[in-house]
């Protein structure tokens, strides 16, 4: 280590204090109240007698928490995995600039292991109100429900169950790519911990391997987690770009929750190293990416938009028709694009902390609301909606999100202080 980098205090841990976790329970607590009240409002709100569009069965308040807790659990794992991947891509990338905050991104893989057990719980409580394929009378060819297309698809879900019985296959894949996401993030967390304490470069050539071999993984798990966890909900439609897409929602909402989680680390005197060039890379990603979210959203729009195919029209019908999704589609693109790409686009606004604390609270809550629009539909119809069970639930998860990422962060060096390429990106200019 050259004498550049010397001054610095390599061996600094953050400190998770008191106030800082008042702060977030505080949040959490004003969440619990918000949803509390959204479902009392649900239970006592009346509309539940209703009968609903879709196969005309009364809509229950529970339905509706269900969808929450879905929309919030995929999100919200999207957000951790995002920053275990961001961490393996520099490293597979042999990147410099990025070495002080890698740790940083690597924090988020701390929500993993709660977010795999709350997703299996949430399937195992809410699946028939949530997946319309679970249910049994759908493959049986002697039922009036029967309906083709579903049974075509059984095999993907209950193989080699009967269809209609027990997913199988599909609990396999949540429980696989969990097991291997957590199991990766261990695994690069050892090694960094073995790299503070002996140095030499032998741990980065090992953690550029691990990379490499999580990127492959992820590569597939993302794409498969995405048809099973978001676009079976719509059991007839589908679309060959769903994977990328839910990736790159995922990937812009991590990447503004780690530039977010840097300032803040910044603004409490941690992270000396860290200057403006390198928080001018994190906005140029969240920028570049926010151009890429849009472009797959234009791109999936566009082509079932001209070659208007009833199953796939179907899908943007319901929402752009429908009183109460349609005005966030338009929300949605203000809060992901629009704003983002008018705020973001000089030098300067990428270089100051105030813009990216807009844009990137402004995208976090702007893909909340992109897969709230993947999911609601599907599973409410017409009975969903943007309240108080709705806020709340996000403040509930985003605070404990918070929590274990933060509480993770805490237990070890936030600097890998025998980084090979602590150096280079102590002289980062851009």
């Amino acid at each position: 280590m050259a004498h550049d980098v010397q001054h610095y205090n390599l061996d600094q841990k953050f400190d998770f204090t008191a106030a800082t976790k008042k702060s977030v329970f505080t949040v959490l607590i004003i969440g619990a109240a918000l949803l509390v009240i959204g479902i009392l409002m649900a239970i006592f709100g009346g509309h539940h007698e209703e009968a609903a569009e879709a196969g005309g069965h009364a809509f229950h308040w529970y339905e509706r928490l269900y969808a929450n807790l879905w929309i919030n659990n995929v999100y919200f794992t999207g957000i951790a995995i995002i920053g275990v991947f961001f961490f393996a891509v520099q490293y597979a990338a042999q990147a410099g600039w990025s070495a002080p905050i890698s740790r940083v991104m690597l924090s988020f893989g701390n929500w993993l292991p709660y977010a795999g057990i709350l997703m299996i719980v949430t399937f195992f409580v809410a699946n028939h109100d949530l997946f319309h394929w679970t249910h049994a009378y759908l493959f049986d060819t002697n039922s009036p429900e029967y309906d083709k297309i579903i049974d075509g698809k059984g095999a993907f879900f209950y193989w080699p169950m009967a269809k209609g019985s027990f997913p199988a296959f599909y609990i396999l894949r949540m429980v696989l790519f969990f097991g291997f996401w957590v199991f990766f993030f261990n695994k690069f967390k050892k090694i960094s911990a073995q790299e503070d304490q002996l140095g030499g470069t032998s741990h980065w050539f090992k953690m550029r391997s691990w990379s490499a071999y999580f990127i492959i993984f992820f590569a597939v798990s993302s794409s498969i987690s995405a048809w099973d966890w978001v676009m079976s909900i719509d059991t007839h439609w589908f679309s060959t770009l769903f994977g990328w897409y839910v990736f790159s929602s995922w990937f812009v909402s991590g990447l503004s929750a780690i530039t977010l989680l840097v300032i803040f680390l910044k603004s409490r005197g941690y992270l000396e190293m860290v200057n403006e060039n390198h928080v001018h890379d994190l906005g140029k990603f969240v920028f570049g990416f926010t151009i890429f979210w849009t472009y797959l959203w234009f791109s999936q729009f566009l082509l079932i938009y001209y070659a208007n195919i009833p199953e796939e029209s179907v899908y943007f019908i319901e929402r752009l028709s429908s009183d109460v999704y349609g005005p966030y589609i338009f929300v949605n693109l203000a809060m992901n694009f629009f704003l983002p790409f008018l705020i973001l686009m000089t030098r300067d606004a990428k270089r100051h902390g105030i813009f990216l604390k807009l844009v990137c609270t402004l995208i976090i809550a702007g893909h909340w609301v992109d897969f709230f629009l993947m999911v609601q539909p599907g599973t409410l119809g017409h009975n969903g909606g943007i309240g108080f069970m709705e806020i709340g639930m996000f403040l509930v998860y985003g605070s404990a999100v918070t929590l274990v990422v933060l509480g993770g962060l805490a237990k070890g060096n936030l600097i890998p202080k025998n980084h090979p390429m602590l150096e280079e990106s102590y002289h980062h200019h851009i």
